[in-house]
This record gives structure tokens, sequence and C-alpha cells, in this order.
């Protein structure tokens, strides 16, 4: 193929970057002359919280969106089949090289963001994110098939803080959720799961949003009155509108790092199908996360396997 095969290992370490459930990176790649495909890694799918594998196709779409946005600043085009064959289902997209492309400084832009974005856990400063800026990340996921409702009302933020806080409770009182959870988090010397250094700090309990707790041994601190909150959706719901969630949730992420924003993911209210289904019926479609923005302190980096291991 005309495509180095370091150019395609250098897209795949940059797609291995994409956010996934308590950092699991359920993928793997496997390289052919004319094409890259990506895999459903099964026994990286939380099978208690994730039975469904919801999360890990949306982790699966944005480390997708990640391959083929790597390739397109590497010079190169390609075109994107999503679960191109029926009777491999866990073969979630084949991106298949398509000549030379020519980047332009905003692709560049996210490009270069896809190694400094993190999930930020912690408090976010009392500033409203300016208009400009909400419409890029909406623009962000209607350009990947998606659609990003962002709620700022006190109104609409304690109807979502509601769901959370429900579906944070209902989780905690499941102990195979729980003992699942302890599995990826804290760890250390790993390349996977979240470390301490990334579990954030606890909330105060006047905080409006309930953060997931993951472990973290520092002082309860105060949290932001009035977070920024936007919960991701799409018309459908099966695993072919999940894979474009999870491009849509990548190209959303990006955009806020490049601007300067801090994002950190509420993934409780997905992972609850009753409370899934009332988020859905709230903002009237498919919801597949909330996510809360804002300017903050920037947080740890995660850990990722190196390429050798994520490579079919």
């Amino acid at each position: 193929m005309s495509t180095t095969v370091s150019t395609v290992h250098a897209a795949i370490a940059a797609a291995v970057r994409a956010p996934s459930p308590f950092n699991t990176q359920p993928w793997e790649f496997a390289v052919h002359p004319d094409r890259v495909d990506v895999w459903l890694d099964q026994s990286r799918v939380l099978a208690v919280t994730d039975p469904k594998a919801h999360e890990a196709h949306i982790a699966c779409g944005a480390a997708i969106y990640t391959l083929r946005l790597a390739l397109a600043v590497s010079g190169q085009r390609s075109e994107l089949a999503v679960l191109p064959d029926r009777t491999r289902p866990d073969l979630v997209a084949s991106v298949v090289l398509d000549g030379k492309y020519r980047p332009s400084p905003h692709e560049r832009a996210l490009a270069e963001a896809v190694w400094r974005r993190h999930t930020n856990r912690r408090p976010f400063l009392d500033h409203p994110v300016p208009s400009p800026a909400k419409t890029a990340l909406m623009r962000a996921a209607a350009g990947e098939g998606a659609q990003l409702h962002l709620m700022d009302q006190p109104a609409d933020v304690g109807a979502v803080a509601d769901l959370i806080r429900r579906a944070d409770h209902v989780l905690g009182q499941d102990l195979a959720h729980v003992t699942e959870v302890r599995g990826w988090t804290g760890g250390r010397d790993r390349l996977d799961g979240v470390p301490v250094a990334a579990a954030g700090r606890p909330s105060t309990a006047d905080t409006v949003i309930v953060l997931r707790e993951l472990g973290s041994r520092a002082p309860a601190v105060p949290f932001e009155q009035l977070p920024l909150l936007g919960v991701l959706t799409t018309v459908g719901d099966t695993h072919n509108d999940h894979l474009a969630a999870g491009q849509a949730l990548q190209a959303v992420l990006l955009e806020a790092c490049a601007a300067g924003l801090a994002v950190s993911p509420l993934s409780q209210p997905i992972e609850v199908p009753a409370t899934r289904d009332a988020l859905s019926v709230l903002v009237g479609a498919a919801a597949h996360l909330v996510l809360r923005f804002g300017y903050g302190h920037p947080g740890a980096v995660t850990p990722r396997r190196p390429v050798g291991e994520v490579l079919r």
C-alpha cells in the first residue's frame, strides 16, 4: 500500500487515546494493505455495568473517529464502512485507505488535542462557557450524525442531576457493579484502568452533580453550582447509532479541548435502564452519555496500551 505501515501505526497510536468506560480500551485493530479494521474486544466489555456493550461500542466509535482524523492529518484520505459484515458483529468498522488528503487547519488543531484531552473529574470554575464555544460543540456532534443537547438553566440541570443522583444510588447498591468498578480503578503500574491520580476529588454534600466515587483519598471539595451539562443523543438506538454517538463524542471532546474547556463524563444514568429511559424522554431522543463542561485546572492523563498490544 502507498501509505506506510508506520503512518498507519501512528494513527492507531492516536486512536487508542480515545475515551472508554473506566479506561477499559475495548478495541483491537487489524492492518490490511488497503484498510484498517476496528474490532470490539469482548474480553474488555464490562459484563455487569455494560452487559449489552452499549458503552463499549461508543468507545469504539470514539477510536474510529480518532483513527480517521489521524489518517487525515497524515495526508491519507479514508472511507468508513460501519459494521461491514453481519456474520462478524464484533467487526465494528473498516477504515478504507482511499488516496491522498489535504487536512484543514481545524483538523490539525483537533489532532493535536488528541494527546492533551483527558477526563477532568475536578471542580470547574464558575465561569460560563461562551455561546460560540457552545455552538462549536453542538456542530461537532451534528457533523457525526448525533446531537448534543446543552443544558445550563437551573431547571434543566436539576432534572438531569436528579437522574444522575438516582442512578448513582442504584449502582452503589449493586455489589457486583461496585466490585467490577473497583477492578478497574485505583491501580498502579498498569496500562489501563483509572489510576488514583486521575480519580479526581470527592464532592461536598451540597454539590449539584453527583460524581462517581473512584476511590480518591483526597478531602471533599465544593464543585460549581450551575454546571453546563450536555446530553449526547441519536435518533435511533442500534449498534450503528452507538458507533455514531462514539464518533460524535470524540469530535465534541476534541473540540472542547482545543477551545480550552475541561470535560467529565457522567455515565451513571446510562448504566441504569430506568434512568436512561427517563433521560431519553427528557431530551426526546436516545441518550448515550451526559457530559459536564467548564473551565478547570488540568487533570491527569490516563495510560494506554501500546500499539503492539491492540493489534489482532
